[in-house]
């Protein structure tokens, strides 16, 4: 009889859990993920709406009758286009790209593209992963996408390492849509970590734009590579905000009914705390770019606005129930957004008239914002605490990566021992004078 009469009551609890659930999803809006964060400026933003068009032509079928074109065209040269790999090139390894010397820009641009729904080995590549199947320098990653950066490094290797050192004073910039944001953030990764097979280029040449990017790498890693990975998300798009395997990304396309009651309890039980601790979770890589074009409760859209922050907590971490969470994903609406974004960062500029002297002083103050927010975020992940998360010292260089592991491996920064013998290595060879700086030991000095 008491069971009999516990069974309301357990129903009546299964319905207020799906309610709180369902009301908490119907009223967040894309916009509430980044309400806390800054503004970007035009100096920081500007390659995002080139590096689109850049994206879109490998999209192409035949550059030389354009089916996708945008205003203006895509704002490229022939005669700089190093090379143009197809899926026939890549042998189903990796999906099509270029490599494009922009002269204009001083940059040298590897761009991959997206997902193609009637190519199974676009789907071998997002299928080949499991949770925790692949720990790179102290963090979890996507295995398919970081056999395919792998692959690109390996082929591509050597044509990069002469561009690089050809012209030293380029950056070398990985761009890509969708599946191939999430390769070209691995290849960024790798290329990090082996700066030797490219002539050990600067860490500050190195640089990437993931365009509605996909979750490839635990929060730690996600924090660590902000200063030289950037995402941009445009307003409602899915697929930041779903794990990447192909199977889940079908469950939140079609939202079966069994799919939503599963989802609802699980989201109302899990706590965010234990969400942060597991180090496995992917995430949106590095710095993200947030384009807002439409408010919430209102009709059509309004002129696009960028948000950007280095977040270690609430990085997409929501469904966004949307008409437009598909729309969004598209990379010719994020061309087109980003550019809109982008006129009118430059027309407010331009309004105030910034001389060239205090603009140059504007954008070393934003850098020295960005390297500041940057190293807050390290913090704030060792802070939480976010698992193999650590903050990189102020002193010389002892947070640097070892370049000596295959990009297969771990990093020796993978362990808690290795730092504590870093930290070790400090307390014995420097003090720390009246201002609070580090200092040479006196015995270290004499030898």
């Amino acid at each position: 009889m008491s069971i009999l009469c516990g069974g309301p009551l357990l129903e009546g609890v299964y319905c207020l859990a799906c309610a709180r659930w369902a009301w908490k999803r119907c009223l967040h809006t894309a916009g509430y993920d980044s309400e806390t964060w800054g503004l970007a400026t035009a100096e920081e933003f500007e390659p995002v709406p080139r590096l689109c068009r850049y994206i879109l032509a490998v999209y192409e079928d035949d550059p030389q009758h354009p089916l996708w074109e945008p205003p203006g065209g895509y704002g490229i040269n022939p005669d700089w286009l190093i090379l143009r790999r197809t899926y026939e090139d890549n042998h189903g390894r990796a999906p099509p790209y270029i490599l494009y010397l922009d002269h204009d820009h001083a940059d040298i641009v590897l761009a991959i593209k997206g997902l193609k729904f009637s190519k199974e080995s676009d789907y071998a590549v997002l299928l080949d992963n499991k949770l925790g199947k692949r720990k790179i320098d102290g963090g979890y990653v996507h295995n398919g996408l970081l056999k395919a950066a792998g692959w690109f490094l390996d082929v591509e290797c050597d044509i990069l390492k002469e561009l690089v050192e050809k012209y030293p004073n380029y950056t070398l910039t990985f761009t890509g849509h969708s599946l191939g944001s999430g390769v070209a953030a691995m290849l960024t990764l790798l290329v990090v970590l082996h700066r030797d097979k490219l002539g050990n280029i600067d860490r500050r040449r190195i640089r990437c734009y993931a365009v509605a990017p996909a979750r490839c790498m635990s929060l730690n890693l996600a924090v660590r590579y902000a200063d030289v990975i950037n995402s941009v998300v445009l307003q409602d798009d899915f697929l930041p905000r779903i794990a990447t395997p192909l199977e889940d990304i079908f469950k939140y396309l079609f939202c079966l009914p069994c799919l939503l009651c599963l989802r609802c309890m699980r989201d109302t039980c899990l706590l965010d705390e234990k969400v942060i601790k597991d180090p496995r979770r992917l995430y949106a890589p590095g710095r993200l770019y947030h384009i807002v074009e439409r408010k919430t409760y209102r009709l059509g859209r309004f002129p696009p606005i960028v948000r950007t922050a280095v977040p270690v907590d609430g990085r997409f971490e929501h469904i966004v129930f949307s008409c437009n969470a598909t729309s969004d994903h598209s990379i010719i609406s994020i061309e087109r957004e980003a550019q809109r974004a982008m006129d009118v960062m430059v027309e407010k500029d331009d309004i105030m008239e910034i001389p060239a002297k205090q603009r140059m002083e504007r954008q070393e103050t934003l850098a020295r914002e960005d390297r500041e927010e940057y190293r807050a975020a390290l913090q704030r992940a060792v802070t939480l605490p976010v698992p193999h998360a650590y903050s990189s010292s102020k002193y010389g260089t002892f947070n640097e990566v070892a370049d000596s592991h295959r990009w297969s491996g771990e990093s020796s920064f993978g362990s808690s021992k290795t730092r504590e013998n870093w930290d070790e290595l400090i307390e014995r060879l420097f003090d720390k004078d009246e201002s609070g700086h580090m200092v040479l030991k006196k015995s270290q000095r004499d030898d």
